[in-house]
């Protein structure tokens, strides 16, 4: 399986390339803008290992020029960016994961794992789950086509479990999307959104349920009637 990678530091693209390989992919390396573009212009991708922070260019620009030619190529995105609104403005952009270095490499092939197995809806505009739908580039949710009004960070954890549905999204994950991947969390933190979120949805007629996967995380989906 081919993997593109763009990431400007010469030692850590070496690193993750040899990595990669090890578990079983092939990664063409890229260190510019400029010749990620023509890479992606020429060659189907399995993946795009996206870097943030270009020599010649912003990655976001990449990003937005993929989604906006409807492109469906699954994106993880590696940056020093950790801010809420960094993490943010790449899911906005159509990131699909979003990783802050440092990290290890296990939890990138992990991460890199969970986008290769997604169901078929994961990337596109429009996310639904029974009657509860988001639509990615306005980050608007509605039910039944009424707009519901949720916060910032609401709206980060509905995304990452509805670009999943139907399977566990883990814990630590929706934790680093909300925080980052460093810094301390309370340890109630990711259950008081999720709760909060959950209320929400169901007092609105939504006919979604989020389940609580002890242990490992969360899941959505469609609720099916008794």
């Amino acid at each position: 399986m081919r993997l593109a990678l763009v990431e400007d530091n010469v030692e850590l693209a070496s690193l993750l390339s040899q990595g990669l390989k090890a578990e079983g992919y092939e990664t063409d390396r890229m260190t510019t803008a400029a010749d990620a573009r023509a890479a992606l212009s020429t060659t189907r991708y399995a993946a795009l290992i996206l870097d943030l922070g270009l020599p010649d260019g912003d990655g976001l620009s990449i990003l937005r020029e993929i989604r906006q030619r409807r492109d469906p190529l699954p994106v993880l995105v590696l940056t020093a960016r950790g801010g809420l609104q960094d993490r943010v403005g790449g899911l906005r952009h159509g990131a699909d994961d979003y990783l802050v270095k440092p990290f290890a490499l296990e939890e990138l092939v992990a991460r890199l794992e969970a986008l290769l197995r997604r169901p078929g809806q994961l990337l596109g505009r429009s996310l639904q789950v029974g009657n509860l739908v988001f639509d990615t580039e306005s980050r608007q949710a509605s039910i039944d086509d009424r707009p519901q009004m949720l916060s910032a960070r609401e709206v980060t954890v509905l995304e990452l479990l509805m670009r999943r549905k139907d399977r566990v999204v883990p814990k630590k994950l929706v934790e680093d999307h909300i925080f980052g991947s460093s810094g301390e969390v309370a340890s109630n933190a990711i259950e008081v959104y999720v709760h909060r979120l959950r209320k929400q949805l169901s007092e609105r007629g939504a006919n979604v349920q989020i389940h609580t996967v002890r242990g490992v995380g969360y899941l959505i989906a469609e609720e099916k009637p008794a």
